[in-house]
């Protein structure tokens, strides 16, 4: 996962499912895979219509192309955009939906219509776990912080890494995608001696926002 340095659409209604809610949104959460070895460098979320969205730096330019690992598949990708952690740090890529099962091809991953809003809960999902967590308030977050990186959860070590999916609890829309671990320090005394120590704040998501500005109008839905 990458870090931060303080100094420098319509969904189809589907039928209702035996488990629990909150486990079904782990059909959208899929494995970034390198190539040629085909290593797992990350994870994703599948939108619907072929579409697949993760963090900009997982399908960096050192990687000719990636794969994903989705419905017991290995499936090759076109990206279609990629951004960074400068800009706009996701990445948009197509597969062929054509592979998939019925129940995965026909599902439609709306994202949120609303921004973050501090306090909120969310579920961060990977293909191996949900993990509950909040909104922080941007307040809390380093004050030398740019202001497009003040969208963050305040679980680091439980929640998901690169490219895991935020969503809304209630509502089960994607409210982001998460990029990087936002840094802080604390000064200890150390024999005598003051000790500045780098400490994990949060864990910055690029928001909904920032995700339908991203995909170009073609595909959206």
């Amino acid at each position: 996962i990458y870090t931060l340095s303080l100094h420098d659409a319509l969904p189809i209604c589907l039928p209702a499912f035996a488990q629990d809610p909150d486990q079904s949104l782990r059909v959208y959460a899929l494995r970034i895979l390198g190539v040629p070895n085909s290593n797992p460098i990350g994870v994703g979320v599948y939108l619907g219509n072929g579409l697949v969205l993760t963090a900009g730096h997982l399908a960096g330019p050192f990687w000719n192309e990636i794969h994903v690992a989705v419905a017991g598949q290995n499936l090759p990708t076109d990206v279609i955009r990629r951004g960074g952690l400068s800009t706009t740090d996701l990445a948009l890529a197509t597969i062929d939906d054509t592979k998939l099962p019925v129940s995965l091809r026909l599902r439609r991953l709306p994202i949120c219509p609303h921004p973050a809003v501090a306090g909120e809960p969310v579920l961060v999902v990977t293909p191996d776990a949900i993990a509950p967590s909040r909104v922080m308030a941007p307040g809390l977050l380093p004050k030398d912080l740019a202001p497009k990186y003040r969208t963050a959860i305040i679980d680091i070590k439980t929640t998901g890494n690169s490219g895991s999916g935020v969503f809304d609890t209630n509502q089960k829309c994607l409210m982001g995608i998460i990029s990087a671990i936002i840094h802080g320090s604390e000064t200890e005394t150390e024999d005598g001696r003051s000790v500045t120590k780098k400490t994990d704040v949060a864990k910055y998501f690029v928001s909904a926002p920032m995700i339908a500005n991203f995909i170009p109008p073609k595909y959206r839905y």
